[in-house]
C-alpha cells in the first residue's frame, strides 16, 4: 500500500487530473476502474475521479508499485536547456511578473522552438530555489497570460497553485485591466474612444475576421484607445482592453483604419517598408490590480508598469506617458 498526502500545491483540483501528474505510468481507464472498486482511496473512504482535492487529504493505493513509475531515471528537465534570463518587474511568493522582450515565443510552438518565456521562467525559480521539480507531485509554475512571438511586455507568472488559480479568474472576469503602448503607421478615427466590433477567428489560417455588425461564429469585441502623441503619420496609442481576443489589438485597429506599424498580417506594407519595421509595434505595458485578499493581498490595488518600451526610444523619445492614476 503507498500513500500520497495532498500538498497546497495540488489541492484545489480534479482526483483524476492529478493522479494523470502523479501517476503518470497508470492508464486512465485503469485509475477509474480502480477508483470504482476502491484501490484507490481518499481519507480511507471511496472516492469519485471529480473529487476536489483539499490540502492534507491522504490518497490510499493498493496497486501495484510499477504504476509509481520508480525505476525510470529522472531526465535533466528541459527547461534547463533557456536561459534563467528574466527581466523581473515585480516578484513575491506567488506570483511574478516580467518584461518578455519582442521575439521570444511564450511557449513552445509548431517550430519546435526550446527557448520560451515559460521555460526561463522555471529555470529562473529553479535557480533562485523557488521551484524543484522533484519535490512536487503535480505543480508546475505556468504563465496566465500569453503574448505573440513579436509583442512585448508584461506576463503574469503563478509559482503557486493557488496563485495560478487567482489569476486566472481575475483574467476571465476581467477585473484585472490591461494596457498596451503601439504605434500605429495611421492616425485612428478619434483621439479617444471605445469602440464595440465583432470577431471571428477562422478555424483554417491564423488571420482574423472583423466586422461591424454580429455574424455567425462572431464574438463581441471591446477596444478602448486613446492617442498619446503624433509625429511624421505616426500615432502613439494607448489601448486598453475590455475583452481580450486573438490579435484583437492588431486587426481591430486595422479595421479602424489605425494599422499597427511593421505589423505584418494586418498592417500597411507600404509603411512597414518605409520605416524598414517588419514586426507590430505593440507592447503589454501596464497592469491594474483591483482590490485584493488572500495570496494575491500583495498586488491589491497596484499598478504595475513596463520600464522599457523600445519603440518609445525610437519614434517618441521623451514623450510623457499617463501616470498611474490615469486609465
Amino acid at each position: 500500500m503507498r500513500q500520497i498526502i495532498i500538498r497546497e500545491n495540488d489541492a484545489g483540483q480534479r482526483l483524476d487530473k492529478f493522479l494523470a501528474k502523479a501517476l503518470p505510468a497508470l492508464p486512465k481507464g485503469l485509475m477509474c476502474k480502480f477508483i470504482r472498486t476502491k484501490h484507490i482511496k481518499r481519507n480511507g473512504k471511496r472516492c469519485a475521479v471529480s473529487d476536489r482535492l483539499e490540502p492534507g487529504d491522504v490518497l490510499s493505493f493498493f496497486i501495484s508499485d510499477d504504476f509509481f513509475d520508480q525505476n525510470v531515471p529522472r531526465q535533466t528537465p528541459v527547461f534547463l536547456h533557456s536561459p534563467a534570463r528574466l527581466d523581473v518587474v515585480y516578484e513575491d511568493a506567488q506570483v511574478l511578473i516580467v518584461n518578455k522582450p519582442a521575439g521570444l515565443v511564450v511557449h513552445a510552438d509548431n517550430r519546435g522552438t526550446g527557448d520560451t518565456l515559460v521555460n526561463r521562467m522555471l529555470h529562473y525559480l529553479y535557480k533562485t530555489g523557488a521551484y524543484d521539480p522533484a519535490a512536487e507531485q503535480s505543480f508546475t509554475p505556468a504563465l496566465c497570460n500569453r503574448l505573440d512571438r513579436n509583442t512585448g511586455g508584461l506576463v503574469i507568472g503563478a509559482r503557486t497553485a493557488a496563485a495560478l488559480r487567482e489569476v486566472n479568474e481575475l483574467i476571465r472576469s476581467r477585473q484585472l485591466v490591461k494596457q498596451y503602448l503601439c504605434i500605429t503607421a495611421a492616425p485612428p478615427p478619434k483621439k479617444q474612444d471605445r469602440v464595440q466590433a465583432y470577431h471571428r477567428k477562422p478555424q483554417a489560417g491564423n488571420l482574423v475576421e472583423i466586422r461591424d455588425t454580429p455574424g455567425e461564429g462572431f464574438a463581441s469585441i471591446d477596444t478602448e484607445y486613446r492617442v498619446l502623441a503624433q509625429q511624421k503619420g505616426l500615432s502613439l496609442v494607448l489601448v486598453t482592453l475590455h475583452t481580450g481576443r486573438t490579435h484583437q489589438i492588431r486587426a481591430h485597429l486595422a479595421h479602424l483604419g489605425a494599422p499597427l506599424l511593421g505589423d505584418n498580417k494586418y498592417g500597411n506594407v507600404q509603411a512597414n517598408r518605409r520605416y524598414g519595421v517588419f514586426t507590430q509595434q505593440l507592447w503589454a505595458w501596464r497592469l491594474i490590480f483591483p482590490a485584493l485578499e488572500g495570496v494575491l493581498a500583495p498586488l491589491s490595488g497596484r499598478t504595475i508598469s513596463a520600464p522599457d518600451v523600445p519603440f518609445l526610444f525610437t519614434y517618441f523619445p521623451g514623450v510623457e506617458l499617463p501616470a498611474e492614476t490615469e486609465t
